[in-house]
């Protein structure tokens, strides 16, 4: 039987229960698609920026942000200024995010594809060539809380990747600018930021105003509004995918301290009233070890309501009968964020086949990937690690494909295309291929 702690309301679940099925569905469920008010509230901003440009944005972020500015100048920041602001950090801080830079950028320099070709016997060439986009927006969130590791898991993959141009949009509400995260656009080579934010700053992105250039994709996490912007302009322009909250699942084998773990699952609560956070494990001690730390702890937290709200919603611990119960659900749940806090997390790999991010061992915290450890944080939510992988450097590029017949190729190929052709009653392709046939083979065809 599923049972909640009174003090935190997080659910304690079997697998063994009955109603196990029906109470995890319920639990993982998360509908990302806004309402008939948001989509209407969404469309007639998007027309707005697309008839008005620039005015629209003027008029949207005064409403929105609680801003008085008359043009967009003032809603524009130069290189000049972010090199500012990183110059001006405290070196401790300025010190990290340079360090947090330079491991993001190592690891995405490895994503790098390159173009390819091979010859055939008869002259052909075939291949693929690999080109950057010529130009990316970033989104960065600036409402509940600022992200610079937002900015760098977005641009630098995008630097690395070769796009020419890179601009990014952050809301600043009340006028208020994040300096760490201005640093970032500096240490990403972020080419112009516009302090935009919401439907707006998407459309801008997406159809381009007097000020603020036209993209090919739009990355980064936002609100609904945002969420349902993206999902709008998708065609228009690219996007990386409609993010829901923050997740993270948690194999533990008992041997990881309790406080640890419960600490893990309130990195990814803090987040957001509807992040999810959820331990497995098939030691009911250690599970109820982990619950009695999270009591303990929750109330030393700075976000404590914030928490308590994500573990009364959406988390839970799980008891499962065994290691193998326990993979089932990794591939289940597809989380996010996967912590396999355990002895030997090598040999969990080849059973885990849906998963965002993988942290191997006890020593690995989640948190770590969040800012530092070098593979990217823009990851797949809401199960769709099923059919999605992480942000990277390919997102930033796209691929052609590449054919040059011989004159000897072309009649071997023309051969065949004319068949199927023919087959398809699309003669104009038949003869298309016909004309370039040789004497022997059109004898044959």
């Amino acid at each position: 039987m599923t049972k909640t702690l009174a003090s935190t309301g997080i659910a304690r679940l079997a697998t063994a229960d009955a109603d196990f099925d029906d109470r995890l569905d319920a639990l993982l469920a998360w509908e990302g698609v806004s309402d008939a008010d948001i989509q209407r509230r969404v469309d007639e901003i998007i027309a707005a920026v697309k008839v008005r440009g620039d005015a629209a944005l003027i008029e949207y972020s005064n409403r929105f942000d609680r801003l008085a500015v008359a043009s967009m100048a003032e809603l524009t920041l130069g290189p000049a200024r972010l090199e500012q602001a990183y110059r001006g950090l405290p070196v401790e801080q300025r010190d990290a995010l340079a360090a947090a830079a330079e491991r993001i950028r190592l690891y995405h320099e490895r994503q790098k594809p390159e173009s390819w070709h091979y010859t055939e016997a008869d002259g052909t060439v075939l291949g693929q060539q690999v080109v950057p986009l010529d130009r990316a927006g970033i989104y960065v969130p600036g409402g509940k809380a600022a992200y610079p590791s937002s900015v760098l898991m977005n641009a630098i993959p995008a630097h690395v990747a070769g796009v020419r141009e890179i601009v990014m949009v952050v809301p600043t509400p009340d006028g208020v600018l994040n300096e760490l995260v201005l640093a970032a656009a500096h240490l990403a080579g972020v080419d112009h930021v516009f302090t935009i934010g919401g439907a707006q700053a998407v459309a801008a992105l997406a159809h381009g105003t007097e000020t603020v250039p036209r993209v090919d994709k739009i990355v980064g996490p936002g609100n609904i509004y945002v969420a349902t912007a993206k999902r709008a302009v998708f065609g228009r322009v690219g996007i990386d995918m409609i993010a829901g909250p923050s997740e993270i699942l948690v194999i533990s084998d008992a041997g990881t301290p309790a406080d640890w773990l419960a600490m893990d699952l309130f990195s990814q609560a803090e987040h957001d009233e509807d992040a999810q956070a959820i331990l497995v494990s098939w030691d009911r001690a250690h599970l109820e070890a982990v619950e009695a730390a999270i009591e303990r702890l929750l109330p030393t937290l700075e976000r404590e309501a914030i928490v308590r709200e994500s573990l009364a919603g959406r988390g839970a611990l799980i008891h499962c009968r065994d290691r193998a119960e326990a993979a089932e659900l990794i591939n289940r749940i597809a989380p996010e964020h996967l912590e396999l806090s355990v002895a030997d997390p090598e040999s969990w790999l080849p059973e885990v086949r849906h998963a965002g991010a993988i942290f191997m061992g006890r020593y690995t915290a989640e948190a770590l990937g969040d800012y530092c450890a070098g593979p990217n944080h823009v990851l797949p939510t809401s199960g769709t690690a099923r059919f999605s992988s992480p942000l990277g450097v390919y997102d930033f590029q796209k691929r052609s494909s590449i054919i040059h017949c011989s004159s000897q190729g072309a009649s071997a190929l023309g051969g065949i295309a004319s068949v199927l052709a023919r087959g398809e009653s699309l003669t104009a392709h038949a003869r298309s291929a016909e004309y370039r046939l040789k004497e022997q083979d059109r004898i044959r065809t």
